[in-house]
């Protein structure tokens, strides 16, 4: 090999184009690295509805380290994710030194079990909110599913002037809503099977049973629909009488 001039030729051709290349990749590194590239504007873009601006501030100046070129987008976009309200954020980039962030904030729909939120979108997330919101409780991982069915049902209640409150479902599957209406709050036992079905016929009957006797001066407190061919009503104060004993007997 060391006495062909061709291939040491060719060796010392390819030792030039490493180096060469090497020296490139270092003299690369270096000048993405320089100040001169760094960021020297950071823009939000649309308006923040919830979210603490101050607390975005800290933030974008905590975690957005590095230049134009050595951002590390993914790790800006994870930090600012944890800010309360922030439900995602897009980061872009913009030649020289200028990098615009756009968040899109959580809307609250209701308050989920003890301290969480969730979305319009069904999402449960993390902040504090002095609205009045109603209140779902449901087991982890069913938020989504409580909030279309609350969707649904305060549709369907609107026609008898009742308004979802809460939205309640077990471990077991049995559902029950708290309302407000004219005539006070009143409770609905929907149970597990055909919950759709049941309030909707409980609303179709309503003006002669529940609204009869609201004109008429008695109040219902708690409606169990959970019977195939009617519903039973509780009014507040009352208690059945028991049966007295026969004669004769102890």
């Amino acid at each position: 090999m060391w006495d062909d001039v061709k291939q040491m030729n060719a060796l010392a051709i390819t030792l030039t184009v490493i180096t060469v290349l090497g020296l490139a990749w270092v003299a690369v590194t270096w000048i993405v690295r320089q100040p001169s590239f760094a960021f020297r504007e950071v823009v939000v873009i649309a308006p923040l509805l919830r979210a603490n601006g101050a607390h975005l501030e800290a933030v974008i100046r905590e975690e957005l380290t590095g230049t134009f070129f050595t951002m590390d987008l993914e790790r800006a976009r994870n930090a600012l994710n944890e800010v309360p309200w922030v439900r995602s954020v897009a980061l872009r980039r913009q030649w020289p030194h200028r990098l615009e962030v756009t968040v899109d904030e959580h809307e609250p729909l209701a308050r989920w079990n003890d301290a969480s939120l969730v979305n319009t979108r069904g999402e449960v997330f993390t902040a504090q909110s002095r609205a009045e919101l109603p209140q779902f409780n449901g087991p982890e991982g069913r938020a989504a599913e409580v909030a279309a069915r609350y969707r649904t049902w305060f549709d369907t209640l609107q026609p008898v002037a009742l308004t979802v409150t809460q939205v309640r479902l077990s471990p077991r599957g049995a559902w029950q809503l708290k309302t407000i209406g004219p005539a006070g709050p009143l409770t609905l036992e929907l149970g597990r099977d055909e919950p759709d079905a049941r309030l909707a016929r409980f609303v179709a009957v309503h003006g002669r049973t529940l609204g009869a006797l609201a004109r008429a001066g008695t109040r219902i407190e708690a409606v169990d629909l959970r019977y195939r061919n009617g519903f039973a009503a509780r009014i507040p104060g009352f208690r059945e009488k028991s049966a007295k004993p026969a004669a004769g007997t102890t």
